[in-house]
Parts: C-alpha cells; structure tokens; sequence
C-alpha cells in the first residue's frame, strides 16, 4: 500500500522499526523533560519508556515492528478521518463564499458566459509569442 519497504526480503525488521523506536524515544524524553520548564520534576515513568524504546532500537528493532504497525494502521485512519473534514472545511468555509460573493457581485473571472453576439472567444496577444517555428521537436 505504500512505497516504503517495512520487511526486508529475509522478512526481517528494517531500519523502520529501528527509527520508530528512536522517534518514539524522542518523543517520550521530550513528555519526561516537559514539567522542567515550568519548574516541576522529571517524569520518571517517561524515562522509563525512553530507555525501553532505545534498547528495543539498538538491539532489537523486530520488537517494535507490532507497535510500528500499530501506530501506522492508527495514522491511516486519522488520515481516513481528517482529509475530508479539512477539504470540505475549505470548500464551505472558504471556496463557497468567495463564489458567491463573486456571482453577487456579478464578476465572471473565467469568462465563462455565452456571448451569442461575440465572433470567437479567441483572446488576441499582444504582443504576439514566440513564432510557430520554434516549437519544433518539442519532445
């Protein structure tokens, strides 16, 4: 389903099991060091975490390929859920009032109109491009 490769061709665990750990890891040291900037303490049971996820990483990222899935099946569904929430929230909240304040105030950007007293619809340029024969072998 995606491009990157979690196995290797022996059905090993990759360096993405290995990275997920490390990211993990990072992420924790960052949720155990937190209360420090407000002037708390550590937390210990993060640091814990930390350094669980750093061994699995060093000596055996196969441990964390079932959290890796885990966690990537949970992103999929995330993205499942919120791709369509934001693309209609800018069609509705930002797309569909720009069109209609447009069409009230009569604009037609694209010239989209039928003009029945129009002899074409072709824009003339001025000044001209560049001449017919430059586009030769093109590909």
């Amino acid at each position: 389903m995606t491009h990157e490769q979690t196995r290797d061709e022996d059905g090993s665990a990759s360096a993405s099991d290995r990275a997920f750990g490390l990211v993990m890891a990072a992420v924790f040291l960052i949720i155990a060091s937190a209360p420090l900037w407000f002037g708390g303490a550590w937390r210990i049971w993060a640091l814990f975490v930390v350094a669980i996820l750093v061994g699995a990483a060093a000596v055996a990222p196969s441990l964390l390929a079932p959290l890796n899935r885990l966690w990537s099946a949970f992103g999929e569904v995330l993205r499942k859920l919120t791709t369509p929430l934001i693309l209609a929230f800018i069609f509705f909240v930002v797309l569909t009032p720009i069109g209609l304040l447009m069409r009230l105030l009569g604009k037609d950007l694209l010239r989209l109109r039928f003009d029945r007293a129009a002899p074409s619809y072709w824009l003339s340029r001025t000044p001209p491009g560049p001449p017919p024969e430059s586009f030769k072998d093109q590909f």
